[in-house]
């Protein structure tokens, strides 16, 4: 487990708070970590329709009654994974600042999103793979994660209007592409078995990107010894 993890392990706790998996004693925090796990884990092995709490509980090794404390039912721990996730998400991304360099920044954001799906790709694999149809409130929970992705793009991508680097257009649209794009990037990512360089999703997505909507500065976007030919045309025309 993490740090955190191994020092609570070895802080005296209170007897109330510690429970038993693999026989090992382990806080609530812990444990509550250890049932987030296992539901990831089961979902992405059977299905959310198909998976269920004493799946769950078998792959934690806890007793049925145990998951009951930390979560009312099966959609609650989906929730609160994709919650999580989007948290995540939210917490990587930086506000591009256009006083600096701005395809570095462009690049960092692309960079943070790819880690966090592709640091989890057994959740990764849940969202992006899921079947419409199957379960009401899976199919519910997924959508408002889209919802929730599409609605903070866009308001990027209308901030990124008003710098100036995104062209004039619909930053709903724009956004809806982008996730498409990423959906099927991110999920061959994470289930193919060949292992693909992250700096090289990073490189073509932004390279995608900066031939779609993005306006880049002209001498950022350049490689370095067009800009040095620039610059020196400049030079010798003043």
């Amino acid at each position: 487990m993490g740090k955190a993890g191994e020092k609570s392990l070895a802080a005296p706790v209170n007897q109330r708070t510690v429970c038993s998996v693999s026989g090992e004693r382990v806080d609530k925090k812990e444990r509550h970590q250890v049932l987030l796990h296992a539901a990831r884990d089961v979902f992405a092995a059977r299905g959310y329709h198909d998976a269920k709490v004493e799946d769950i509980c078998a792959r934690a090794n806890v007793a049925k009654g145990t998951y009951y404390l930390y979560f009312k039912d099966k959609r609650a721990v989906l929730e609160e994974l994709v919650d999580g996730l989007f948290s995540r998400i939210g917490a990587a991304i930086l506000r591009v600042d256009v006083e600096g360099e701005v395809r570095p920044q462009v690049e960092h954001n692309i960079r943070a999103i790819v880690a966090v799906f592709l640091d989890d790709p057994a959740l990764t694999r849940l969202l992006l793979s899921y079947a419409a149809g199957l379960d009401p409130a899976f199919v519910q929970k997924i959508g408002s994660f889209y919802d929730s992705a599409r609605m903070m793009l866009s308001a990027a991508l209308r901030e990124g209007q008003r710098l100036g680097i995104v062209m004039q257009g619909s930053p709903e649209f724009f956004a809806t592409v982008t996730l498409g794009v990423l959906k099927e990037v991110l999920l061959e990512a994470s289930t193919l078995g060949r292992v693909r360089p992250r700096e090289e999703i990073v490189r073509d997505l932004f390279e995608f990107l900066q031939g779609g909507y993005l306006r880049m500065p002209a001498l950022e976007s350049a490689s370095p010894p067009l800009v040095q030919a620039k610059r020196k045309r400049t030079v010798r025309a003043d």
